[in-house]
């Protein structure tokens, strides 16, 4: 006898269909997968063998044949364990072809039969519901992830006995009832809030010009001065995700396998890998590609803290993605492409010791010292930094005062307002946000008066800014206009972006 139970597979953070061909037939007794499967999918047959008999069902003594096609695409993970077991109850007469129609299917089976959850639910079900299928049965502990999915049926199973139960028709599993986004967003916490950063007001400032365009930032400044604080606050401050932007987040969230327990990111997602972190962990690799750090920061801010301290050919894999927005990850068995438009935010000390140009501590570093310790950071890499900002120790009497600093929620709403506007001015080409500019887009976007773009070239020649740097402080400039209310940059917009730049001078020129 022959059975079809509809599945899916992941590659990258796409699905793709996959029919389960299940042949029940005369010969020797064995249990044969194909259609190329990797070993996790082959140990399959011990995992259904066992569910199977533990959950109280007869595992046949036939020739049992399961064919996952296409056949020349690669399978990867457990979650074909349960359309596999479906499909042998069916062959056996205990679960009806009919009722599997039009129902998605895929699960990881434990030995005792119950349904363990799996990576990529998300992306599966979406691609499930884009190729028309009305009806998904999926692990109960991956329901969180795609409630927010409308247009189709989602059926959370427990165990294979239930699945089996469902079809069957004795004990029907209510579908889940969709969650709205909105509900979602109303309630989310965020722990870190800008209020709590004592002082410095040029540098809280500057990353609300960052978030408002979503430039790159580097901060700059001795220890203990609030550089990682004021990092983890920049969150609290972008705009709130729009539902395509969470799921396309949660996509790949799922892909590496750390949604959050509620399902669906609300939050916009910081990523802050340590120092020593690898390439592939950054960039993303593996056997099956995986995406790295900065795909996880996707929508969201990649946070490096201590920057010269992570090694020189980590910081040079991020130049591409953050040009482009995507990363392609290629390895022999794989091939990905992973989104990757974030916003980077990093710290560093300005010498080895930390303490150089601070007010209350004498710097102990040679200049030798200092200029191998910026070395580590390559001029092209600081050009696609848009903004270099300064930061201060606070003295001891700002630190008792218990006055709170303006709240992460008021700077969010001058920040939304800005993105409003910029999203108004680039609907037509496909842009989000000032960062995004390109060659092609950026002299109709950036409209300036005679006086700025005299002081924009005089600041340039002065500073020997190269072309790149040039067109940061225009991106930067142009979203501070979009703060101001400006429609035109004036040359006041020029001036404050150029200081965002003169630490190309000062401590690498």
């Amino acid at each position: 006898m022959l059975a079809f139970v509809s599945s899916c597979g992941l590659s990258g953070i796409d699905g793709f269909a996959v029919d389960v061909e299940v042949n029940l037939g005369q010969g020797m007794p064995m249990f044969e997968i194909v259609g190329l499967p990797d070993a996790s999918v082959k140990e399959s047959r011990e995992r259904v063998r066992a569910a199977l008999k533990n959950s109280g069902f007869a595992f046949p003594s036939a020739r049992l044949t399961v064919n996952l096609a296409p056949a020349d695409q690669k399978k990867e993970g457990p979650s074909y364990d349960l359309p596999i077991a479906l499909g042998i109850l069916t062959c056996m007469g205990i679960a009806p072809q009919e009722a599997l129609r039009d129902t998605c299917v895929f699960g990881e089976l434990s030995l005792d039969g119950s349904v363990r959850p799996v990576r990529g639910a998300l992306p599966m079900v979406i691609s499930a519901r884009e190729r028309g299928v009305r009806r998904v049965m999926l692990p109960r502990d991956n329901v969180n992830e795609v409630s927010c999915v409308e247009g189709l049926e989602i059926y959370p199973v427990a165990s294979l006995w239930a699945a089996a139960r469902h079809f069957t028709g004795e004990l029907p599993i209510d579908p889940v009832e969709p969650v709205a986004y909105q509900a979602l967003i109303s309630r989310r916490q965020y722990s870190e809030d800008f209020c709590h950063v004592k002082g410095q007001a040029l540098a809280k400032r500057a990353l609300e010009i960052a978030a408002a365009g979503g430039h790159n930032v580097l901060l700059i400044g001795p220890p203990g001065s609030g550089k990682t604080l004021m990092a983890r606050c920049m969150p609290t401050i972008l705009p709130d995700m729009t539902f395509e932007e969470a799921l396309e987040a949660t996509r790949i969230h799922s892909v590496a396998g750390i949604v959050p327990p509620s399902g669906l990111l609300t939050e916009r997602p910081f990523r802050s890998p340590h120092h020593t972190a690898s390439h592939a962990s950054l960039v993303g690799g593996g056997p099956n590609a995986l995406p790295g750090e900065i795909s996880k920061a996707h929508n969201g801010v990649l946070f490096l803290d201590e920057l010269p301290e992570y090694r020189r050919d980590v910081l040079e894999a991020l130049r591409q993605p953050m040009e482009d927005g995507f990363v392609t990850i290629t390895r022999v068995n794989a091939q990905s492409t992973y989104p990757s438009r974030f916003v980077l935010v990093c710290s560093m000390n300005p010498c080895p010791c930390g303490n150089l140009g601070s007010r209350t501590k004498q710097c102990r570093c040679t200049p030798n010292e200092i200029r191998r310790y910026l070395n580590r950071i390559s001029g092209p890499l600081l050009d696609r930094i848009d903004m270099h900002i300064e930061v201060e120790s606070i003295p001891a009497e700002n630190l008792s005062d218990t006055a709170l600093s303006e709240s992460s929620d008021s700077i969010r709403k001058r920040v939304e307002a800005a993105r409003q506007v910029q999203l108004e001015r680039y609907k037509t080409i496909g842009i989000h946000a000032n960062a995004e500019l390109n060659a092609r887009t950026l002299a109709r976007a950036c409209n300036m008066t005679r006086e700025a773009q005299a002081l924009l070239l005089a600041s340039t020649e002065r500073l020997k800014l190269s072309n790149r740097a040039y067109t940061r402080i225009l991106k930067v400039a142009r979203t501070i206009a979009d703060l101001d209310g400006f429609n035109e940059i004036e040359e006041a917009q020029i001036a404050e972006a150029v200081q965002y730049r003169t630490l190309d001078r000062k401590y690498w020129g």
